[in-house]
């Protein structure tokens, strides 16, 4: 077992204080020190040059992925030489009438090297052992398709 904490700050620093100006722009704070900006979406009035809650969520389901992936291919003796994956989401209504991330979508393409080069098959085999141990994935209901660029 572990915990994983975050401290999120937002400060109002206007008079105005109505939907469409106050600022979305926040901090986030993880427990290694790490500090960074985030904000909305942009399409909820959010600052569009910093990371937002959606943004975050589609990249901690692609960094699982991926740390998971890496782990399998390290014990099968399986050699990575790079790992990029250019993951997205899609937010709409769900089926219960209300927006969410419904849908993510993993394209990671990785380049092997050294004296076993898994097949298409096996590359395959690994992202699904891959999607299935990622504790992120486990943890949401936004479905997460794995499109491997083999």
């Amino acid at each position: 077992m572990s915990e994983h904490k975050a401290t999120i700050s937002w400060k109002r620093e206007t008079a105005d204080f109505t939907y469409q100006h106050y600022d979305r722009t926040h901090q986030w704070t993880f427990e290694g020190g790490v500090t960074m900006k985030a904000s909305g979406a942009k399409e909820f009035l959010g600052n569009p040059a910093l990371p937002n809650p959606e943004d975050a969520l589609v990249a901690a389901l692609s960094s699982c992925h991926a740390l998971t992936f890496l782990a399998i291919a390290s014990r099968k003796k399986i050699i990575v030489d790079s790992y990029e994956d250019h993951a997205f989401g899609i937010m709409e209504k769900n089926e219960n009438g209300m927006l969410a991330v419904t849908k993510t979508y993993l394209h990671p393409k990785i380049i092997f090297s050294g004296d076993i080069i898994p097949t298409e098959e096996q590359i395959i085999q690994m992202h699904h052992l891959a999607h299935e141990g990622c504790f992120i994935a486990n943890s949401v209901l936004t479905k997460v398709f794995v499109e491997p660029i083999i």
